[in-house]
């Protein structure tokens, strides 16, 4: 970006709030570009193909519920696939003591996933914007206010202008990244520093392999551990068993030198001999992914905070604007939550312009 740049609106953060509130924007007429510190667009939304086409393995944000109607409205609109969550089998305990079967699935509930995987839902957002609209590799540095009516927006390529900045971000990583000059509101500083980041303290394992065994055995792939290092483990597979997978929690703080072992160790406990040799092993640690959590995400715990009132109203005289899942007041840390908080902050700027009634949402 040059200095000459300016725009109504600057988006920080190219994950499902941002891109949602975005693609709002710009269909209701206004000058939006929206800044992306990585090289893709998604955020926690992240998927890798499989040599299935059109099939992938989420690494982030996997599911939706029913009663979630913006995001499976918006797949619906983008004709992204979309199918069931795995349910049928039994449950396996796994304590010191040994590995117990339960009957049924008790750890999965009903809901849904992407054929294609959830990213492809950021990908699709994105298609709505034009392509100078959306700048990928684009941190932004710091935010400054220059007037009442004008927001100055640091990157590394320079500066640029708006009148009103959305942070599509956890808060906390915003106050950790970004240099507001002391411009905000104390408490508003204590309360985003304090905010816990979605899965930031989660890793997450997908182990692919080549058929879905543990359903020849009457599993449903669902499993509570007290040893770990997997904590729990759910059915990751596509439509019909194809890509066949299992998915794994554990924290963060497991993730150390011999884990990708301990992991195919375990499953091999769990499911016996062709457990663990999977064709790949995922390991996704989100606490260390730059752009998604701030060094003091593993002390951030109360979860109370997300989607706090104070999120609900704009910072500095109604120019800055808060949307990430953390800040949704319903659904926090789900895509839907995402959908709803780029929504509201869509609302909020084109409520301060006079174009509410210019307004697309995600639930049309």
């Amino acid at each position: 970006m040059s200095h000459r740049h300016s725009h109504d609106v600057i988006v920080v953060g190219a994950g499902a709030s941002g891109l949602a509130a975005a693609s709002s924007l710009h269909a209701a007429g206004l000058d939006t570009v929206c800044l992306e510190a990585r090289a893709r667009v998604g955020g926690r939304m992240l998927s890798v193909a499989t040599s299935y086409p059109g099939r992938a393995l989420d690494l982030g944000a996997t599911w939706f519920w029913d009663g979630e109607e913006r995001i499976r409205t918006l797949a619906a609109r983008s004709g992204i696939a979309t199918f069931d969550q795995h349910l049928a089998g039994d449950t396996l305990l796994q304590e010191t003591t040994g590995t117990r079967r339960l009957t049924g699935n008790l750890l999965d509930a009903p809901s849904h996933r992407f054929t294609s995987g959830s990213q492809s839902v950021a990908t699709a957002l994105a298609g709505t914007l034009p392509a100078e609209s959306l700048l990928l590799n684009t941190p932004v540095t710091a935010i400054r206010q220059v007037s009442q009516h004008r927001l100055t927006v640091l990157t590394p390529a320079g500066p640029s202008h708006a009148r009103h900045v959305i942070l599509a971000i956890p808060p906390a990583l915003a106050l950790e990244r970004i240099d507001f000059h002391d411009a905000l509101p104390a408490d508003l500083v204590r309360l985003a520093r304090s905010t816990p980041v979605w899965m930031g303290t989660v890793t997450k394992v997908v182990a692919h392999y080549p058929a879905v065994f543990w359903r020849e055995r009457g599993l449903a792939g669902a499993v509570f551990s007290r040893t770990g290092p997997l904590q729990e483990i759910h059915d990751m597979s596509g439509p019909d068993g194809r890509p066949a997978a299992l998915l794994g929690f554990a924290h963060a703080r497991a993730v150390r030198p011999g884990f990708d072992k301990a992991v195919t160790g375990q499953l091999a406990r769990l499911f016996g001999p062709a457990a663990p040799a999977p064709d790949v092993l995922h390991v996704q640690d989100w606490s260390t992914e730059r752009w998604t959590a701030p060094p003091t995400v593993h002390r951030l715990t109360d979860y109370s905070l997300l989607g706090h009132a104070l999120y609900q109203r704009p910072a500095l005289d109604g120019r800055l604007h808060w949307a990430s899942t953390e800040t949704a007041t319903e659904n926090a840390g789900h895509i839907e939550g995402a959908l709803a908080a780029g929504e509201r902050a869509a609302r909020s700027v084109l409520a301060s312009a006079g174009l509410l009634n210019g307004v697309t949402t995600t639930r049309r």
